[in-house]
């Protein structure tokens, strides 16, 4: 008897396995509603099996994709909502579906936020300011330990961000590089800041860095308070660090304002205290609180691939509670926790709200910025992390970044209602007429928000802040840095330049009214550094160093000297040794003539570019 149980059980096994198999057939219901046919689509599939599914030819489905601007062949996989947008565009209704079985709906009822269990949770804080004004001597005030005494020579703990505690409660702190890193989370989508600390020193003031910090935290829209730092030296001078501050709209309380002021010195650790109490009152007035009932999610706040435990990431916690053995999604990979550590180097069994924890069980090196979410199973895990993979790979073709070209046609989609706009300019007397001509534009139905303004060459932390708000660069009389302009290609962020203010608003308006016409933008495509100079036939010829991309013959030419350009014409000749040559890549020596220019002097730079049609 039990062999012939055995044998006949068999074949209903195979029955079921095939019936569960066939995940897209007989999904599409016969009957009408209005005249569409109805029809039920999973969470992702390929474009062939899509177009299977609502019976039409994959060609047609490939077509109505492009129509919707997505470039996808015939085996690529399109998520859910790309699926419905085009199934509806083909006439088809539709249906939702639902979890099955009581797992999938307890695990859905379980990753709702109920506000009734939301629970107040610690403050996230981020310390940011000029260079040596005390950002790293504040952090080491607050934890009480010299960190740079430490980690020389000894072993530490750093996972990039810690907590202490202040009367019972918790404060997470960030220890990130400052504004750069803090922009750079935001340029990956991830806001993880509650609050941010602006440093300045007493004895210093407001620098070109200040500046910055605070165009960044109000670009986050985070409250910010204000640490008056190096209170101790004699040459401190708080009142005219409270005055920079009104001039750049940063009124404290005590001016009738609303931003926190407090008086520290982290060396002699004086006011510490009282700048961790008034973060508690900021925070009780922000009224942050989170679901530590619901599966966890966080935000990387740095990975990396150590040699013997192999991928590791800081995490820190957002919402929901983190447990050892939980499966989980983090960008376009996935893993199980195997161990985590808080910021003492301490074994833990879970994670709450606002904790940081460096976590074990990864596949591989997730980015900073990336989303970690719990899911259901490690099945589950791998499936999401295989769709994101081709979401990205579809995204990479697909991304339109915000240009100004393309600035109207996003306000008519209904994408963008403001251009927020980085403005450069070669001196400070340049900005406000600027400022206000372009304010003047403002209507209605679109903004123009300057984030950030201020003179100098075009940074690489400006073209993360322009990539992290959705915004655009525009320089006046000055050019971007090479990394910048190398950043800005990668990134596609839009950088405007011109020589005339009239230009500059009259482009702006014209591509809010939608007739910008077309632009051709520069193709930087080498930098070479002249090394030394010859003559050679009554003229002089400098000899070169290419230090990255390639200088060809014929090719434009920028010199600029000490930052400024002083002459452009394009490259007459090119040698290497005494053979003329079309082009030289990085990395070699070569001697260059300059239409129409002689007078190059050693330590000069020569900039290739090209010009192409926007």
């Amino acid at each position: 008897m039990a062999k012939r149980r055995r044998y006949t059980a068999r074949p209903a096994r195979k029955r079921r396995k095939v019936a569960k198999a066939a995940p897209y057939e007989n999904t599409t219901v016969a009957t009408k509603a209005e005249g569409k046919q109805r029809v039920k689509i999973p969470s992702s599939l390929t474009v062939k099996q899509f177009a299977d599914l609502i019976e039409v030819s994959a060609i047609e489905v490939i077509k109505q994709l492009m129509r919707n601007g997505i470039m996808a062949n015939i085996n690529q996989v399109i998520d859910h909502d790309t699926a419905v947008t085009v199934a509806s565009d083909l006439g088809y209704e539709v249906l939702e579906e639902k979890g099955r079985g009581a797992k999938a709906k307890k695990y859905q009822r379980f990753q709702e936020d109920d506000t009734s269990v939301q629970k107040p949770r610690s403050p996230i804080v981020t310390i940011m300011g000029h260079v040596d004004h005390g950002k790293t001597s504040l952090l080491d005030a607050i934890r009480e330990t010299n960190v740079t005494a430490t980690e020389v020579g000894e072993i530490t703990q750093h996972i990039g961000a810690y907590q202490v505690d202040i009367h019972g409660q918790r404060i997470t702190f960030l220890d990130t590089p400052g504004h750069e890193a803090f922009t750079a989370m935001r340029a990956h989508g991830a806001q993880v800041t509650d609050i941010a600390i602006l440093v300045v020193a007493a004895d210093d003031g407001v620098m070109p860095q200040t500046l910055e910090a605070i165009a960044h935290a109000r670009a986050a829209g985070v409250p910010i308070v204000v640490a008056i730092n190096k209170v101790d030296k004699p040459d401190a001078n708080l009142q005219r660090v409270k005055q920079q501050l009104a001039d750049h709209e940063l009124l404290i309380e005590e001016w009738g304002g609303d931003v926190v002021s407090i008086a520290v010195s982290a060396k002699k650790r004086e006011g510490i205290s009282d700048l961790l109490e008034n973060l508690l009152i900021v925070a009780e007035l922000e009224e942050l609180k989170a679901n530590p009932e619901r599966h966890a999610v966080g935000v990387v706040i740095e990975a990396k691939l150590d040699k013997t435990k192999g991928p590791l990431a800081t995490v820190l916690i957002q919402t929901g509670t983190l447990k050892v053995g939980d499966p989980f999604t983090v960008g376009d990979t996935w893993g199980k926790v195997k161990a985590m550590f808080n910021d003492k180097g301490k074994h833990l069994r879970k994670a709450e709200p606002a904790s940081p924890v460096e976590i074990l069980g990864m596949e591989s090196v997730p980015q900073a910025g990336d989303t970690l979410t719990v899911t259901a199973n490690e099945k589950e895990a791998r499936t999401q992390a295989q769709k994101r993979q081709e979401e990205k790979r579809l995204a990479l073709t697909t991304t339109r970044p915000l240009s100004l070209s393309n600035f109207f046609s996003q306000i008519r989609d209904g994408v963008v209602k403001e251009l927020s706009i980085i403005l450069k300019t070669d001196v400070q007397g340049s900005i406000e007429p600027i400022k206000t001509s372009l304010e003047r534009l403002n209507t209605d139905e679109v903004k123009v928000n300057i984030l950030h303004s201020d003179s100098g060459s075009i940074t690489e932390s400006d073209v993360l802040l322009a990539l992290a708000s959705k915004g655009i660069i525009l320089g006046f009389n000055t050019r971007p840095e090479p990394g910048a302009r190398q950043l800005a290609d990668s990134e596609g962020v839009d950088i405007r330049q011109y020589a005339v203010i009239y230009n500059l608003v009259d482009d702006v308006e014209k591509a809010m009214k939608g007739i910008l016409e077309p632009t051709y933008i520069e193709v930087v495509e080498g930098h070479a550094e002249v090394r030394v100079i010859f003559s050679a036939r009554g003229s002089k010829v400098a000899g070169v160093y290419v230090t990255d991309g390639t200088i060809t013959r014929g090719a434009l030419a920028r010199i600029m000297r000490q930052g400024e350009t002083i002459f452009e014409s394009s490259v007459s000749s090119l040698k290497r040794f005494k053979d003329d040559v079309k082009e030289v890549a990085s990395g070699f020596e070569c001697g260059v003539g300059i239409e129409g220019y002689s007078d190059l002097e050693v330590g000069d730079i020569v900039e290739l570019y090209r010009t192409e049609r926007a």
